[in-house]
């Protein structure tokens, strides 16, 4: 499959996932409530549909009916989208597939709503899946979201206490751990088995394809964060360097600190502890920039500002009010600094071709079963995707 043919099936599958979505928003409440007009401002925002498209592929290639998968992979972007929401929040993220967050447009207690009520609606269609497909498939898609969102929050976890508690003794082993259950399992492994499920195939077949999900799910996580330090905003659609703003515990960031010299290590450690300018909780009742943090926002929206104009005068702003010191722009230069003179990129680009080699592999190996067809293709080719951007 070309990248042409590539990103066609990607951009179908998200227009029948955005389509389901409407259906599960009717329109009369999108036009009565803001709560319900903003669930779509994420899943409207140019994205690659990734999720639906992984769960679609997989069903229709093991023989699946597409009606009968269809909202099942919407249910999957519905919470996709809602944790995007959470994740921005807690990360204090700027960007969001090229514009502001929905924290920094509408206000936290406002996002934090929309995220929980995106979860909420997304339950009612699981359920539904019963009449469609009966009631035993159905409860092993309901139960497959529940280990989902489980494994999501605990790995979001895990990285939140990493951060909080200044912990620097993290293994490559412990990212990965945390990676496979933060992103792998509602990004690759789900999607993969809730179509195999659909699909009515075989719990041998379903976890053959968990465990390539897994490896290419991890891959791309890595190179994601690789893409953070080095990729360009406009192609990125997220704040470029945000995982060192947010003091992320990345493979680079492990990797450097395994190189650097102990005064390094303690100036990393001093950096890593400050939080970012505009992080909620650091803002004093005294603050003479009251209002202002609304205003950046929208200037930037407008593109009477530029995004790193808008950190630089937030740095500003922030730093003369706040009660503490906070993380600066030659904070984070020179941690890119670090990472780039340890090779720490090239490291982690590696270990990420690993993974993708690995799930190649298991792929090959699922092709017994799985007929050539333009399904099988797109999972081969998300595969020569993800190996093309480690390479």
């Amino acid at each position: 499959m070309g990248s042409e043919e590539l990103l066609g099936y990607l951009e179908d599958c998200r227009v029948l996932a955005l389509q389901e979505i409407q259906r599960i928003i009717p329109a009369e409440q999108r036009e009565a409530s803001p709560l319900y007009a903003l669930m779509l401002d994420y899943p409207l925002r140019e994205a690659k549909g990734l999720r639906p498209a992984l769960c679609i592929a997989t069903c229709r290639a093991l023989g699946g009916k597409l009606d009968a998968v269809v909202r099942s992979a919407a249910v999957l972007e519905l919470f996709h989208n809602a944790f995007l929401i959470h994740d921005d929040i807690e990360d204090g993220s700027l960007m969001r597939r090229g514009g502001p967050t929905l924290h920094r447009t509408h206000g936290l207690p406002i996002a934090v709503n929309v995220g929980d009520a995106m979860l909420a609606l997304a339950l009612q269609p699981l359920l539904d899946n019963v009449a469609v497909l009966g009631l035993g498939p159905a409860l092993r898609i309901l139960q497959a979201v529940a280990r989902m969102t489980r494994e999501s929050v605990e790995g979001q976890s895990l990285e939140l206490e990493w951060i909080r508690g200044g912990v620097l003794d993290v293994t490559d082993d412990d990212y990965v751990r945390m990676v496979e259950q933060k992103t792998a399992w509602y990004s690759f492994i789900t999607p993969v088995i809730v179509g195999a499920i659909t699909a009515r195939a075989p719990q041998e077949r379903i976890d053959a394809l968990s465990a390539f999900a897994r490896s290419l799910g991890i891959a791309f996580q890595i190179q994601d964060d690789v893409l953070n330090l080095r990729g360009q905003e406009s192609d990125y659609g997220k704040e470029i360097a945000g995982d060192l703003w947010e003091g992320k515990r990345t493979l680079m960031l492990l990797h450097m600190l395994r190189g650097a010299s102990g005064p390094e290590r303690q100036e990393v450690a001093r950096i890593l502890r400050l939080p970012r300018p505009d992080e909620p909780g650091t803002e004093s009742p005294s603050r003479p920039v009251s209002g202002l943090g609304a205003l950046l926002s929208e200037l930037v929206e407008e593109g009477a500002l530029t995004p790193r104009g808008e950190t630089r005068l937030r740095e500003a702003l922030w730093t003369h009010g706040s009660r503490g010191p906070v993380k600066t722009e030659a904070d984070v230069r020179l941690l890119l600094s670090l990472i780039e003179r340890q090779g720490s990129l090239e490291h982690a680009q590696g270990v990420a071709r690993k993974w993708a080699e690995d799930a190649e592999q298991r792929l090959a190996a699922c092709h017994a079963w799985l007929p050539e067809s333009a399904h099988r293709r797109l999972l081969d080719s998300l595969v020569a995707y993800v190996l093309a951007r480690v390479r």
